[in-house]
């Protein structure tokens, strides 16, 4: 069975406060983009884990994808696996790539061993790994608070645009980027307000407060940022807590001229539409 779990982007990400269990709490919109890894599972004697394309660090035995096999090994009698990770997402760039894995590994085990698993009983399995891997499992625009894992559906259909997303090939440790944050203490509109708004009005409310701590170590992203703009972008942003920056664009504009301007950088690049 082969499944190819794809990224999101953040469309806003606004930290509101910290949690006594130093946690924090936060407001942003996650969009899936079709960018994609590949995923494939086959019966076997015995049960591996195998990663190909980008290096994902640490142990294989630690992958999200395996917890997510071993954690419905749990609860069901799952006959054993091989599991190969065409990994194209990169690692540390604010995509979701992981736990997009993770959630398409339970999706997947769901189908393959018929284990009749509503959505929310999947939501719950994925919350257990990771505070966004519920996202992946509807994949649909959601607005989410909390700590990244109480969800809202909204409508919101960006389809009539494309978008064009850049990896600069330096990834970005979610825990020392949120060690940089500086709480804002004024009020602010929510994201909700703020993403009914039309599109062309976000480039002037729509904040990822990871972005101007991210850029002071990583300056590169802010001319990219300015690059995009200058391509022609109605709205552009980091994703997450970096470090891939991503640029909306209508339908009108050529994509692959500017991918292949940036490509000249070195750096990772998908475009595709919304």
């Amino acid at each position: 069975m082969l499944v190819f779990p794809n990224c999101k982007i953040n469309l806003g990400l606004q930290i509101l406060s910290k949690r006594e269990d130093d946690y924090h709490n936060l407001e942003t919109v996650f969009y899936p983009v079709q960018w994609t890894d590949a995923l494939e599972i086959v019966p076997a004697e015995k049960t591996k884990f195998e990663s190909l394309g980008i290096h994902i660090s640490g142990d294989t035995a630690n992958n999200i994808v395996l917890k997510a096999y071993q954690m419905l090994a749990k609860d069901f009698d799952l006959k054993p696996l091989k599991i190969i990770l065409q990994k194209h997402l990169p690692v540390g760039a604010g995509l979701g790539g992981g736990s997009a894995n993770a959630a398409f590994m339970l999706k997947a085990c769901n189908i393959f061993f018929e284990l009749g698993l509503n959505n929310k009983d999947l939501e719950n399995y994925a919350t257990k790994l990771g505070a966004d891997c519920a996202f992946f499992i509807q994949n649909k625009p959601t607005l989410a608070t909390g700590v990244g894992d109480v969800f809202e559906n909204i409508e919101l259909n960006l389809s009539a645009y494309q978008i064009i997303v850049i990896y600069p090939k330096k990834a970005i440790n979610t825990a020392w980027a949120y060690a940089q944050l500086k709480l804002k203490t004024e009020k602010r509109a929510s994201l909700k307000n703020i993403i009914t708004q039309p599109i062309e009005t976000w480039k002037d409310s729509l904040v990822n407060d990871f972005e101007p701590e991210v850029i002071k170590v990583m300056p590169e992203i802010k001319s990219i940022k300015k690059n995009l703009y200058d391509s022609g972008a109605i709205y552009a942003s980091m994703s997450g807590s970096g470090s891939s920056i991503y640029g909306i664009f209508k339908k009108d504009i050529d994509l692959e001229n500017i991918k292949t301007k940036i490509e000249q950088r070195g750096y990772l690049i998908y475009t595709g539409n919304l």
